[in-house]
């Protein structure tokens, strides 16, 4: 995948979701969309969505009937506490939820959604102990398998770092390993998120998350 230039736009894109990082790759003459964990977004316009993994995964969620699409951004695979609410979308349980639910309230069809995963990497050597890239990347498999979602593309697991690329309006992805010195940044990235969810309480954002 080619490295694509990009500046900073201040115009607003259409689309909806939580994050709020916009620039223009000029590169493939988008508007683009950067996710960080615990965040996603999803448009029916042809826009990028794009992020960074290392242990993290990100599901890329299509409707082939509208042309409507959107990707998270998890941390954990589940969370016991309910003072993070504020925080729910990096979890995964909740962050699959809240990019289904609002693809659905866009317009998106139930019936017709498929998705490509990626991330769940070992970006540290000789870090298993927690195996917390396993852990996500079965989490997003078998949620995916529960609620007859299909699969059409993954890349997980492994060693590397990714950097995705997802085009909302077509459902293309693109995915590139990166450096294992780029692990570093990234883990440094995923630990801080990380720690923040076990010593702080989020507060509550407002309105339920509504299950399906």
């Amino acid at each position: 995948m080619t490295t694509s230039t990009a500046h900073k736009v201040t115009h607003n894109i259409n689309g909806f979701g939580t994050a709020t990082h916009v620039f223009f790759d000029r590169h493939f003459h988008l508007p683009s969309m950067k996710i960080l964990p615990g965040e996603y977004y999803g448009s029916g316009e042809d826009i990028i969505v794009n992020t960074v993994l290392g242990s993290c995964v990100s599901a890329c969620i299509w409707d082939k009937k509208t042309g409507m699409g959107g990707m998270n951004h998890f941390m954990l695979p589940d969370t016991d506490e309910k003072d993070f609410a504020g925080a729910a979308g990096r979890f995964g349980t909740y962050a699959m939820e809240l990019l289904i639910n609002d693809l659905m309230k866009h317009g998106a069809h139930r019936d017709s959604l498929e998705c490509k995963l990626f991330g769940g990497g070992n970006v540290m050597k000789g870090f298993t102990t927690m195996n917390v890239g396993e852990r996500n990347a079965q989490f997003a498999l078998d949620f995916l398998k529960t609620e007859k979602i299909r699969i059409t593309a993954q890349d997980l697991l492994d060693i590397f770092p990714r950097k995705v690329i997802f085009f909302t309006k077509t459902g293309r992805a693109l995915v590139k390993k990166l450096r294992e010195d780029t692990a570093v940044s990234v883990v440094t990235m995923e630990t801080k998120y990380r720690s923040t969810l076990q010593t702080e309480k989020v507060a509550k954002t407002g309105g339920e998350i509504e299950l399906f």
